[in-house]
């Protein structure tokens, strides 16, 4: 199966990292935490969400990780960042990362970002990640996240 080129940079990323983790495409999308559950067939919680905010101060981009059922909590954010999470377009998204929304994987992105991961993804032994597609996805041991990223783990909902 030939991959889309924002999936290769993303196999690729993965190879440097030292992590082996099979991508898998599906056609049907897996845009969404409900949408990449239901074609995994694995628990909703188990999706890496990869969120992507704009430093209302800094202008800086912020990479978030939390899993398929939890919402971020911006004033949580705001106390550890020390200024307010704002949104993000599409634009600013691409910019940042290089991948489009709904295919932003937790690493392989064009610019380097402070990036927080939700402790409750690490109570799962796998988790799946967006890998640059709204239709591919690559499973990874929970565990491996921190190191992969360099992010910090906390609660953000």
């Amino acid at each position: 199966m030939e991959l889309p080129a924002a999936t290769r940079r993303v196999r690729l990323a993965l190879e440097a990292a030292g992590l082996a983790c099979r991508i898998v495409r599906y056609p049907a999308g897996t845009r969404t935490a409900a949408d990449a559950a239901r074609a995994i067939g694995c628990e909703q919680a188990q999706i890496v969400k990869s969120m992507i905010f704009r430093g209302e101060h800094s202008g800086d981009g912020l990479l978030v990780l939390t899993g398929g059922t939890n919402r971020v909590d911006p004033a949580r954010l705001e106390a550890v960042l020390g200024e307010r999470p704002g949104k993000a377009d599409a634009a600013f998204v691409r910019e940042w990362t290089g991948f489009a929304i709904g295919g932003v994987p937790p690493l392989g992105h064009a610019r380097p970002m402070r990036t927080l991961i939700d402790a409750d993804l690490l109570a799962w032994p796998e988790v799946w990640a967006a890998a640059g597609t709204p239709d591919t996805v690559f499973a990874l041991p929970s565990q491996a996240l921190p190191a992969l990223t360099g992010g910090t783990v906390l609660r953000v909902g």
